[in-house]
């Protein structure tokens, strides 16, 4: 497991900081959750006929890479590389045959990366990046938009989840 494996709240007099990370945290292990269990084939199996790579697998991809967007290039201002910068449009979710652990890998070591980020920043800091106009955003917009976009993706695994082989949780 990740360690950020706890699908627990944060508690309710936290500060902020320690709610916003604990937030984000919380919906990272339920995107992680919604993984356990499926077989390769199921992963990489497109349920909707209007989204071929909502799959599992390319969402836990998005996932990671949205992460190295925001808190890498966006706040940090380092380079924009990757999928979603040099392939075509949702190249982050084109990930046919990478195994499910190499994606859950991937995504684990860039939650590490953007935790250390967020440790070493104020709330206050602002984006670095020259080429992208939310780089006005603070760490603590950021923060919220994360949560918001970890969160909405955990819901898309669950429906797809339960559309594989109908397994359903509450968070």
């Amino acid at each position: 497991m990740s360690p950020s494996s706890s699908r627990h709240r944060p508690a309710y007099d936290a500060d902020e900081r320690t709610q916003l990370v604990g937030w984000l945290d919380m919906q990272r292990a339920v995107a992680r959750w919604k993984c356990e269990g499926l077989s390769e084939a199921d992963v990489h199996r497109p349920v909707l006929p209007s989204s071929p790579l909502m799959t599992v697998a390319g969402l836990v991809s998005h996932l990671r890479w949205a992460e190295h967007l925001w808190f890498e290039v966006i706040l940090m201002g380092r380079p924009a590389v990757g999928p979603m910068f040099d392939g075509p449009e949702d190249a982050d979710m084109m990930v046919e045959g990478v195994p499910l652990a190499e994606l859950l890998d991937h995504y684990d070591r860039q939650i590490a990366v953007s935790n250390g980020i967020i440790a070493s920043q104020s709330l206050d800091d602002v984006g670095r990046h020259p080429d992208f106009e939310a780089s006005g955003a603070s760490l603590r917009w950021i923060m919220f938009h994360m949560i918001e976009e970890t969160a909405r993706h955990a819901g898309h695994l669950d429906a797809v989840r339960e559309i594989l082989d109908g397994e359903t949780g509450h968070y």
